[in-house]
């Protein structure tokens, strides 16, 4: 694969990481702020707001890690 089309490939992953933090944000934002509500109380919001962001980051990390590996069997060098 000519250093071209690794670097494409490269800016690929890194616009999808991206925007699929960003709408996967977006999409389970309300849902998991209500299946917190759920198990939270009213008055637990800061709690519910760190579950939350828990959450969100596990499933960015989980997102970001298998497009790494794919990148690393493509031969792509991502930047850290």
């Amino acid at each position: 694969m000519s250093v071209v089309g690794k670097e494409v490939i490269k800016a690929v992953i890194t616009l999808l990481t991206t925007a699929f933090a960003l709408v996967a944000g977006l999409a389970w934002n309300s849902a998991i702020q209500e299946l917190i509500n759920t198990f939270f109380d009213k008055g637990s919001a800061l709690t519910g707001l760190f579950v939350y962001a828990i959450i969100v980051t596990v499933i960015a990390v989980v997102v970001t890690l298998i497009l790494g590996r794919f990148a690393d069997k493509m031969g792509i060098e991502l930047e850290e």
